[in-house]
């Protein structure tokens, strides 16, 4: 027992004021801080579920399980500081040159993280709103510490630093509101009765229940083109992203066809009529194949 007594207590570093720190107490702290850090995830997973079934939005959740899990390692760096006897004071000259080791080697660790609380408290961009970012379009799935975790409309996770989600162009969709406008285009061939089929397009847009009552639709003949007489239709919808859009979209024109079918109006198709005008007969021979061949 003496002997383990005296590794127990054996100085490691002493400190002018005579104080020193032993090797029990950096066992203790060592085991206090991977302690604290695995309790203080456990409460963090414990309070996202508990937030999850409050119907909290999912931006003020994660904001709020941030701030209890770094109060939490705050709490518990401080306890392990008070059980080595460590005044604070004694970090003042190591903490001015670990500074200045970050501001220079980590400033796009630091960067990224404020940015990630700046994006968390602003909200330029929500957990679960639908973003575009360049040519890539999906849903935030994650603001983290370094960086945002986009889910694209093919599966694919995209991770974007933080700082970009700043300082490049975003586009949300869903900032807002989860109202959307979209156009159908369609083509009828020419004689078509073209109020019927302008009642027939607003029919078939209103019939669609994603389809906003306020604003109205609106169709427009759009022009008279090479082979068909072009209609656009106007909408608002209620959706959250690209992937619903075009769903409707396709629906509505699902229902055209069927309107179209009942009412003998036929969708153009693009085609060319040739005029030969020629000073002399044509000749038009018609020639039988050698049956041998």
């Amino acid at each position: 027992m003496e002997s383990f007594d005296a590794i127990w207590t054996y100085p490691l570093i002493n400190f002018s004021d005579g104080t020193h720190i032993h090797v029990g107490q950096v066992i203790l702290v060592t085991a206090l801080l991977v302690a604290g850090y695995l309790v203080s995830r456990l409460i963090e997973r414990v309070i996202r579920t508990r937030l999850a079934k409050t119907g909290m939005r999912a931006d003020a959740a994660l904001i709020l399980q941030r701030i209890i899990y770094y109060g939490l390692l705050t709490a518990v760096v401080m306890t392990a500081l008070s059980l080595l006897h460590v005044p604070l004071h004694a970090f003042a000259f190591v903490s001015g040159a670990v500074a200045i080791g970050v501001g220079f080697g980590a400033q796009n660790i630091i960067n990224n993280f404020i940015s990630g609380w700046i994006l968390l408290i602003e909200r330029p961009v929500r957990v679960n709103d639908f973003v575009e970012v360049d040519t890539h379009q999906g849903v935030v799935e994650r603001i983290g510490n370094r960086s945002t975790q986009i889910r694209r409309t093919d599966g694919v996770h995209l991770l974007i630093p933080n700082s970009q989600m700043l300082e490049r162009v975003v586009v949300n969709w869903t900032l807002v509101d989860r109202q959307i406008r979209t156009i159908v285009k369609v083509g009828v061939a020419y004689g078509s009765p073209l109020r019927l089929t302008a009642d027939l397009i607003e029919q078939a847009v209103k019939e669609h229940p994603d389809v906003r009552a306020e604003p109205p639709p609106l169709i427009v003949l759009d022009d008279f083109g090479d082979s068909a007489i072009i209609f656009d239709a106007y909408f608002w919808c209620d959706v959250g992203g690209e992937r619903e859009l075009r769903g409707i979209r396709s629906d509505v024109r699902f229902r055209l066809d069927e309107l179209f079918n009942e009412n003998g109006i036929v969708i153009a198709f693009p085609q060319q009529d040739v005029h030969m005008n020629s000073a002399t007969p044509l000749e038009v021979r018609l020639l039988k194949a050698d049956s041998k061949n």
